[in-house]
């Protein structure tokens, strides 16, 4: 490889909805601007509804994406934006603002990447019973064919659900997310078969009515567990791990295989199964083949991942036992641990279960960023995080996983759901009084990533300690 990633691969940067968009009161109601009135749930009472003002201030945002030479922008379509109650009449201011910003993409030489849903889910809706109501599949199809009616002459790249595990886990298992409504196990579950129905039946929607040949994937989360040495056993122990499924753990709605092999595989995993036994959904005639209908990519979410030593015991035992890390080992400002490895061996494990071509849809990391006395936004930490995670993607290419795309979180700073504003992943820093945008050292520095196709990155760097 040369010391470079592929010619043809994929740089980009990414953003959601309802946390850059603003303009709440030209659009209808979501779960989370319901959310956000209640009290206590958003850290400082914060909402969405100015957010990063990027629907008034489009234009700014897109040279500051094409200023990074960017191949490629992925933003969601808010479903409320588009049909304010869910289902109905289209909106045309709503439809007209996506296609400014698909056209000023275009005009700027950027591909867009559409994803249709990044957890906006319509109020309404949720009035109606929500993922819990079968019919959330159909409303979401609807939703879908009015978008790829309207954007599809100039769109050919489509994601479907942005991180099911995270709407429906910490939506209605921990509650931490709007809509914060608590289920029990077994509707948890019928919850998600609805929303695997949705991703199914808008996969169809998109090959059926796109007027360009469609590109279509997903974007789950990526929950990676890692060998912490080369030894076979280790690989073996971890990419058991990566796939399986237990209720020990608080984390259990967090996996990879309850949700991704019904869309790739065409079936629930058996371990699920037996773990989840008469909660498990049912599975009517023809579900299977609608869920499963097929894909061109996977997209994938990856933050980070658990070391997996070996000699362990069982599945269970590693799955509620911590990992064993020295003390003081890195952690990203979300809590969340430092490691680069998780983008080697996340894709590569994927890659084999799934046999797709893949893309990193989402990685990066909140770090410790403000205005320095010279104005300038220093952040070390993140242009190192990445810097590392790239070379571990780039050796995962070079030993023959097809990834064929990466896209940095996020563009800017934005609205981090419950955590409000305290929590900054962009490239470049939002001014939340003034909302003026500041690009931060590692824009530039991913600028050259971008120009150079990562040649100006380490061929290797030191273990973190």
């Amino acid at each position: 490889m040369n010391g470079r990633f592929p010619q043809d691969f994929t740089w980009g940067v990414a953003s959601s909805a309802y946390q850059v968009e603003g303009a709440a009161d030209e659009r209808g109601k979501s779960v989370w601007d319901a959310f956000c009135e209640r009290e206590g749930v958003i850290r400082d009472g914060y909402t969405g509804n100015v957010a990063c003002d990027h629907y008034h201030r489009l234009d700014e945002d897109l040279d500051l994406i094409s200023g990074l030479g960017a191949g490629a922008y992925r933003f969601s379509v808010s479903w409320p934006r588009v049909l304010p109650a869910g289902t109905g009449p289209v909106d045309p201011n709503g439809i007209a603002f996506y296609d400014r910003l698909v056209d000023g993409l275009l005009e700027r030489g950027t591909v867009p990447w559409v994803t249709l849903f990044h957890w906006d889910f319509p109020l309404d809706l949720l009035h109606r019973g929500g993922w819990l109501n079968r019919d959330s599949a159909q409303w979401f199809a609807e939703y879908v064919g009015a978008v790829v009616d309207a954007l599809s002459d100039r769109v050919e790249h489509w994601i479907t659900l942005n991180e099911p595990q995270c709407f429906i886990g910490l939506g209605h298992y921990r509650a931490v997310h709007a809509p914060g409504i608590r289920y029990p196990r077994a509707e948890l579950l019928l919850a998600t078969h609805h929303c695997l129905l949705a991703h199914g039946m808008a996969v169809r929607e998109i090959r059926t009515r796109a007027k360009r040949i469609p590109t279509i994937g997903w974007s789950p989360v990526g929950w990676v567990a890692y060998p912490a040495s080369g030894e076979p056993d280790a690989v073996e122990a971890a990419r058991e791990l990566m796939f399986s499924i237990d209720d020990h753990s608080k984390l259990w709605p967090m996996n990879n295989s309850w949700y991704s092999d019904p869309v790739v595989l065409g079936h629930y995993p058996e371990q699920g199964l037996r773990v989840f036994g008469p909660d498990a959904p049912q599975v009517r005639s023809g579900d299977m083949d609608l869920i499963s209908s097929p894909l061109d990519f996977y997209g994938v979410n990856i933050y980070h991942g658990i070391p997996i030593t070996f000699p362990v015991a069982t599945t269970e035992e590693r799955a509620v036992s911590a990992p064993t890390r020295v003390p003081g080992y890195p952690e990203t400002l979300m809590g969340w641990t430092v490691d680069p490895e998780a983008l080697y061996w996340g894709p590569r494990f994927l890659a084999e279960r799934y046999n797709l071509p893949m893309y990193i849809t989402e990685n990066g990391i909140a770090s410790m960023d403000w205005v320095h006395a010279d104005g300038q936004v220093h952040d070390p930490a993140r242009i190192d995080y990445l810097a590392r995670h790239l070379v571990e993607l780039k050796r995962a290419i070079a030993d023959g996983v097809d990834v064929r795309g990466y896209f940095h979180w996020s563009i800017m700073d934005n609205f981090e759901w419950e955590l409000g504003y305290s929590k900054r992943f962009g490239l470049a820093y939002v001014d939340y009084r003034s909302l003026e945008r500041i690009p931060k050292d590692s824009y530039s520095w991913y600028r050259d990533v971008i120009a150079s196709d990562g040649g100006n990155l380490p061929g290797s760097v030191a273990p973190l300690r």
